[in-house]
């Protein structure tokens, strides 16, 4: 799905990554909590992108190091908890890298949160010590939305939002 652009923003989506980017951190200039900074996130990227239909974080599970638990969130009921190596978000928590999914039914061991979901990306999200503490996850309604702009844009934020400092 191409790109759509809301108001007056941007029609390129590199130029609304950048401009959105921007915004988050100027908002989150200052703030050390993870959990604000996570639902910061969440809520402007849901908002800046109108084909993101799901977008939040899985957080290591403090007590279960192999486990992720819904974290903040925008979008329909997210699944509870996913184990490492489960699912999309599962495999980039276990293998620490971005996935890309162009097709969810296709993917082996797909968990339908939302049979609605169509297409998705996971990025994994490290702590300034390099230690995994979430994945970052988008859902679209449509097949291929997301492609390596998306990544690149994305694991920026991640870094910028969650490692710095």
């Amino acid at each position: 799905m191409a790109y759509v652009a809301r108001d007056d923003r941007p029609a390129d989506k590199a130029a609304r990554y950048a401009e959105v980017e921007a915004e988050i951190l100027a908002v989150l200039d200052g703030e050390p909590n993870v959990t604000a900074r996570m639902a910061t996130v969440s809520s402007m990227l849901a908002d800046a992108f109108e084909h993101f239909f799901w977008t939040g974080f899985y957080v290591v599970d403090p007590d279960k190091a192999d486990e992720l638990v819904v974290g903040p969130y925008q979008g329909t009921l997210g699944c509870l908890r996913i184990a490492f190596g489960r699912g999309v978000c599962g495999t980039a928590a276990a293998t620490q890298t971005t996935q890309i999914v162009e097709d969810v039914h296709a993917f082996p061991g797909h968990i339908a949160c939302d049979s609605r979901s169509e297409s998705e990306i996971v990025v994994p999200v490290l702590n300034a010590s390099g230690a995994l503490i979430a994945v970052f996850d988008v859902d679209a309604t449509s097949k291929a939305a997301f492609d390596a702009q998306d990544q690149a844009a994305l694991e920026r934020l991640m870094s910028r939002v969650f490692a710095a400092g």
